[in-house]
Formats: C-alpha cells, structure tokens, sequence
C-alpha cells in the first residue's frame, strides 16, 4: 500500500473515525481543525510500527505533519 494512502486510513479510521470523509493530500488536519495535536503522538506511533522508524517528540507539530502529503514526506525521507 502507497505511504499516502497508508496515512490516510490509518487518521481516517483510528483518529477521526470516519472512514467515509474525503481526506485529501493537502487538506491541513491540525489547522484545518480535523484532529487536535494530541492526535500525532497516535501518527508518530503508526509510523513508527509501520515504517520501522523513529519519531521524536520533537518533530509531532503541525509544522512537520499538517496533511498527508507532509507526514508521506517525512517518511519518505526518513527511510532513504
């Protein structure tokens, strides 16, 4: 499964639960109002099952993971 999409269901049914919403790349989750911030640390831990990787606190804000399309970057380049 593509990292996006991965992403998607993964906020779509685990954090907002609605799997029928219309997440696109770009929609801003945080800003946007979609999840709250205490919902990366739920992202961070996916990731980190998903992906092998490790995700510091540090990098769980809205700057870094705002949509899909940011939090699909950020994996991608943390697994070159």
């Amino acid at each position: 499964m593509e990292i996006r999409e991965a992403i998607r269901r993964f906020i779509l049914k685990e954090i907002m639960r609605n799997e029928k919403f219309k997440l696109k790349d770009d929609d801003s989750l945080i800003k946007g109002g979609l999840i709250d911030s205490w919902s990366l640390a739920q992202v961070g831990l996916f990731l980190e099952d998903t992906y092998g990787m490790s995700v510091p606190d540090s990098d769980l804000t809205a700057d870094n993971m705002d949509s899909v399309e940011m939090i699909a970057r950020y994996v991608e380049a943390r697994r070159q």
